[in-house]
């Protein structure tokens, strides 16, 4: 590999990696495989894809073009060269409007896509789930389709030419009406064709899902061959594409959606194989007809017990949702409220506002990763994922389905493209036994030859890979089989594009992700984080991550900030994922707890939380990273940043001469030494200490004049506004106390231990939050409700408390956040003075993740406070992490994303609201010094002058 990676670099100019961590980031894609590949390329042109493929064929080594490999069947893993077309090959060449078309690269993602198509009123036909992150390369290499298939077809309907290359380096553009004469590939080519064109004609099934096998229908004898078309679905097997033009549709005026219920998934299939009949018949012209069941609502609200939005669904057990257009919007919700007027249904809802619809839709595209979890929290895995049949037999495959698993001793929960008869499916197989490996191929087999028995396709979306080719053979006749091996070998007669998928396939139950005999890595050698939702078990934690890749999503959110920054895979959540994976199985990252390659992967991660939120399957990078830290540091000495940053807490309670050592934090050459012995980076300003703390304030106050049975708070005065912004400790005190609360404060001082956890020093952190609880312990007896102030240490107290205390339960119930309280007061709105605000504002990280915003919200709408929430993710300093050297850029590139643009945006009379000392603490080293907590705009909203 060393050799092959040298020859890749004298002749490619794009970036050539064959490290470990590289390739541990890349041996898994969103299937049940694994494949290490011998080196990732990262073409900067076509000429360059060129390059690679000549080095490939002089060494003999197959290739593997990759989208976003967030494919589900295995074909974006290989022992192959892998070419990530995504960081070069990713533009919009241009846009057509009048002939409703784009010519694109193929790493384009799908969703830049249709902003460029956007402001012409055109879009792309075809919308997978993962449109955020995944490339037209990899649909067109999927034939990926998506909700709207109803309407605008699969990929390959949307598909008007390919600019490719073979791996012997032939190029050419594949489009409709070439002549199948006049080279070698071409004659071939004809010879398929004439040779099985009867045994196509028979031996295809005929439905629109059909997405199993090569195109061969496409084909035809004289002008009828569309070598595009062809050339779609072929999973990287036949050529690399290197450009592509696309038609675009139009985008209704206004849309409509109506939910409708039934009391079983089988009615519901037979529901949607009405509607299909009545799109044929003119009488209505749906965009979208999918299914959702019940059991992954239950999916949802067990594992998101703060989503809201199954709630919005009507009454059922299933649902369908059916989404139509309009010009108008009164016209799109009369062709709504008519489909609900056809359809026989337990209860329905019809949704115009934007906001309702992008909720009960978000239940529909979290489907790939919610499913991968049941409700009692055992996993489940793709493989059998998403089978097509004719939609006039829906409900009799759903039937079978459901008796296959039974017999099989297996569960569900499927939703899908129901108007397409389209399935998905993730089933609780044992992937970590032999028996159960032996029980997952025998499934396979029996649901193929279901499926195959309807008239139906192993794949209605996203191919076959590893995973299915193997059953091609139960869905098409042996000609047909023949006819796929002869096509390939026209395009790529040295065998080298991406093996062993759909021709000569590899076995379904080969070349697994998970440990058989476990894994090599003795998981815990001291105790760290509890990990109580995965067992106590780093490696079932890790396995949470499916590949699906909802971190690799540019925008929007808080995950994933470092990926966001760098566009490195392994600086996202499923690349970090993969190499704690990858350090457990000890075969390429082979130094176990004390790797670098993971701990380079996680020092750029910010611990912000944002995965534990926005990934759909709870993936928990911060609590991995602190485990890791804490075995990886274990006996050996730390960063200097883990003493000076880790330890802060104490440091500052032993503070002596706050405005001699503020004033020599000022002095450059001073400032300078102090950074160099801390680890801090140069760039940042040290901040000051205040002269007083929260709770020395609190202590000379005089006590205030309030009733006898005041209701008693416990406010928990954390080491940032004690020591830091008391200011936001006297605003919060002021504002309780004028609502009637009586306030108190701990005896002792007291600490969360976050900067000990984050910095994995478990230990020292589990014995501070210990020392804590037992200060606390007269007011929990009492169950005196415990207010937090500074977010990441509220989510602390209530959520972290599990990890290193699991046997204390009254703290995490104890905890309310400050705007909880507020929220809670019977006529809030009452005690404020009348004056409208704006303010714009930066929800933290650890808040978004853990606590949620709703009482915020309700809070600022009571005190008249106008508020525009930014969708701005992390504020990129994060606790400790923008302060560390080496940091600097990434936490700047966060901040610049969207937050400081916003701050520099806002009026002067506006407000800049951050709850959290750290966002308030980037924002004022940006230059602006207006940022407050939520505290002290309530309390400027209620008169009040702390």
């Amino acid at each position: 590999m060393t050799d092959l990676a040298a020859d890749l670099r004298r002749t490619v100019r794009g970036r050539v990696a064959d490290d470990a961590q590289t390739r541990a980031t890349h041996a898994a894609d969103a299937s049940n495989h694994r494949h290490v590949p011998l080196a990732v390329v990262h073409p900067v042109d076509a000429d360059d894809v060129a390059a690679v493929l000549a080095v490939c064929r002089e060494r003999g080594v197959p290739v593997l073009p990759r989208g976003a490999a967030t494919s589900i069947a295995g074909q974006a893993v290989n022992t192959a060269v892998v070419m990530d077309t995504r960081r070069h090959l990713g533009s919009v060449l241009s846009i057509d409007p009048v002939r409703r078309e784009a010519t694109v690269q193929p790493g384009v993602v799908l969703d830049d896509l249709q902003r460029a198509a956007a402001p012409h009123g055109l879009r792309v036909g075809p919308d997978p789930s993962t449109h955020s992150r995944c490339t037209v390369g990899g649909m067109i290499g999927n034939n990926a389709c998506g909700s709207h298939s109803v309407a605008w077809g699969k990929t390959v309907d949307s598909v008007r030419s390919l600019d490719v290359i073979t791996y012997r380096g032939e190029r050419l553009t594949a489009g409709p009406g070439t002549t199948l004469a006049g080279t070698p590939l071409l004659d071939s080519l004809a010879a398929v064709r004439d040779r099985w064109a009867d045994d196509v004609a028979t031996g295809f099934p005929q439905l629109t899902r059909r997405v199993s096998g090569y195109n061969l229908d496409e084909l035809r004898p004289g002008d009828g061959t569309d070598l595009a078309r062809a050339l779609v679905g072929t999973e990287g097997t036949c050529a690399t594409i290197l450009a592509a033009t696309v038609s675009l549709v139009e985008v209704p005026a206004a849309t409509a959606l109506v939910v409708l219920g039934f009391e079983s998934s089988y009615a519901a299939a037979e529901a949607a194989s009405h509607l299909v009949e009545l799109r044929n018949a003119g009488e209505i012209v749906p965009l979208t007809i999918e299914g959702v069941d019940a059991s992954l609502v239950a999916t949802l609200r067990s594992g998101r017990p703060d989503a809201t939005s199954w709630r919005l669904l009507p009454e059922g057990s299933a649902w369908l949702f059916v989404e139509v257009g309009g010009t108008t919007a009164a016209e799109a919700r009369a062709a709504a409220q008519a489909v609900h007027a056809r359809v026989q249904s337990r209860g329905g809802v019809v949704v115009t506002e934007k906001a309702q619809a992008r909720a009960l839709w978000s239940i529909r595209e979290q489907g790939a990763g919610l499913a991968t979890r049941a409700p009692d929290g055992s996993e489940a895995w793709p493989g059998w994922e998403d089978s097509a049949v004719p939609v006039q037999r829906l409900a009799e495959y759903l039937r079978g389905f459901d008796a296959l698993l039974a017999s099989h001793h297996l569960q569900t929960a499927y939703y899908g493209h129901f108007g397409d008869g389209c399935v998905h499916a993730r089933i609780d197989f044992d992937l970590l036994t032999r028996p159960g490996i032996a029980r997952y191929r025998s499934f396979m087999e029996d649901a193929a030859d279901l499926v195959g028995g309807l008239g139906g396709s192993l794949s209605g979306e996203h191919g076959d890979g590893q995973a299915r080719a193997e059953l091609l053979s139960r869905m098409y006749p042996a000609p047909v089989v023949e006819a796929f091996g002869a096509f390939k070998a026209a395009w790529d007669p040295d065998g080298m594009m991406n093996p062993r998928r759909v021709v000569d396939p590899a076995p379904l139950d080969a070349d697994l992700r998970v440990f058989l005999a476990g894994p090599t890595l003795p998981l815990r050698t001291t105790q760290g984080m509890a990990l109580p939702h995965d067992g106590g078990s780093l490696e079932t934690a890790a396995r949470r991550c499916v590949g699906v890749g909802a971190c690799l999503n540019p925008s929007g959110g808080v995950m994933c900030p470092s990926y966001r920054a760098t566009g490195e895979e392994q600086h996202s959540t499923r690349g970090r994922a993969r190499l704690l994976h990858e350090m457990m199985r000890g075969e390429v990252v082979t130094d176990g707890w004390a790797s670098e390659e993971v701990r380079e992967s996680l020092d750029l991660c910010l611990g912000c939380k944002g995965c534990k939120s926005d990934c759909p399957v709870d993936v928990d990078m911060a609590t991995y990273k602190a485990e890791f830290l804490h075995q990886h540091y274990a006996r050996r000495l730390r960063p200097r940043d883990h003493y000076a940053m880790g330890w802060l807490p104490l440091w500052l309670r032993l503070a002596r001469g706050r405005r001699l050592l503020n004033r020599a934090a000022r002095v450059p050459a001073l400032a300078a030494v102090a950074k160099k012995l801390g680890n801090i980076a140069p760039e940042r300003t040290i901040p000051e200490i205040a002269p007083q703390t929260f709770r020395a304030w609190f202590a000379a106050r005089p006590a205030p004049t309030l009733p006898a049975d005041a209701p008693r708070l416990l406010l928990w005065p954390d080491t940032f506004t004690n020591h830091l912004d008391p200011d936001v400790g006297k605003a919060t005190v002021a504002v309780l106390e004028h609502l009637g609360h009586r306030v108190e404060l701990p005896a002792e001082p007291v600490c969360c231990g976050l900067t000990w956890t984050t910095t994995g020093q478990l230990d020292r952190a589990r014995k501070v939050l210990s020392r804590s609880v037992s200060t606390l312990a007269p007011w929990l007896d009492e169950g005196i409700t415990v207010v937090g102030m500074e977010p990441s240490c509220t989510a602390a107290l209530k959520h972290d408390t599990a990890q290193l205390l699991p046997g204390e339960t009254r703290l995490p119930s104890a905890v309310k956040t400050f705007a909880e309280i507020l929220a809670a007061h019977p006529d809030l709105a009452s005690f404020a003075d009348g004056t409208e605000r704006a303010a714009i504002v930066q929800v933290h990280c650890h808040q978004h993740a853990e606590l949620g915003t709703t009482a915020d919200r309700e809070v600022m709408s009571a005190l008249s406070i106008r508020a525009e929430v930014l969708d701005s993710g992390c504020c990129g300093l994060a606790g400790n992490f923008g302060f560390t050297v080496g940091h600097h850029a990434v936490s700047q590139a966060c901040a610049e994303a969207v937050l400081l643009p916003a701050v520099r945006a806002a009026g002067p009379g506006t407000a800049v609201l951050a709850d959290g000392y750290s966002c308030r603490t980037q924002v004022r080293q940006a230059g602006d010094d207006r940022p407050e907590h939520l505290a002290q705009l309530a309390a400027r909203a209620m008169g009040l002058h702390p």
